[in-house]
């Protein structure tokens, strides 16, 4: 079962006093048969750098997409569940990529089935539980507390433990 995850959003009043604007649970999350066990909710986004500030708007009312919009940036939590190999080998890495909008960035005949590449520069922050960062040749142990930030590296995330992973993402939009 996903993680609800609560967004507090801030903003001021009409006399300028600072204020919370919104405060529910997020509701663009998006889970999938193509990558069981996968869970992104997205908590804010922005179009453009600099960010507009006093939107009172929800930036994340549309289909969620694995890219930040050109010159813009996206808040995300992933929760990853615990992998079962055997699934893991029947599942096609490019057809979930493709209901994010991303077939063209994963990485053909990778070692992990999601092995992926985004031209965006990432920072995570790995909030419970602990995760391998697999890349083309080596792989990487984090666990709570750890950060990783991502600059356009092929990567993949993989689950071995017993309990859910959840990382915290920032993606800003990049160039190579």
């Amino acid at each position: 079962m996903a993680r609800s995850i609560r967004r507090v959003v801030t903003g001021h009043d009409e006399n300028g006093v600072a204020t919370v604007i919104s405060d529910n649970r997020a509701e663009c999350i998006l889970q999938r048969p193509n990558r069981p066990g996968v869970t992104l909710t997205n908590l804010w986004m922005n179009n453009k750098t600099p960010a507009a500030m006093e939107r009172h708007d929800d930036p994340v009312d549309g289909p969620l997409v694995l890219q930040p919009p050109a010159d813009g940036s996206v808040f995300r939590i992933v929760q990853f569940d615990p992998e079962n190999p055997q699934e893991l080998a029947k599942l096609d890495g490019k057809s979930a990529f493709a209901e994010m909008g991303a077939a063209a960035n994963i990485v053909e005949n990778a070692r992990h089935p999601f092995m992926h590449r985004t031209d965006s520069l990432d920072y995570s922050v790995i909030l419970s539980g602990e995760i391998y960062m697999m890349m083309d040749e080596e792989e990487y142990l984090l666990k709570a507390g750890d950060t990783v930030v991502q600059q356009g590296t092929n990567h993949a995330w993989s689950n071995r433990g017993r309990e859910p992973c959840l990382i915290a993402f920032i993606l800003i939009d990049a160039v190579k």
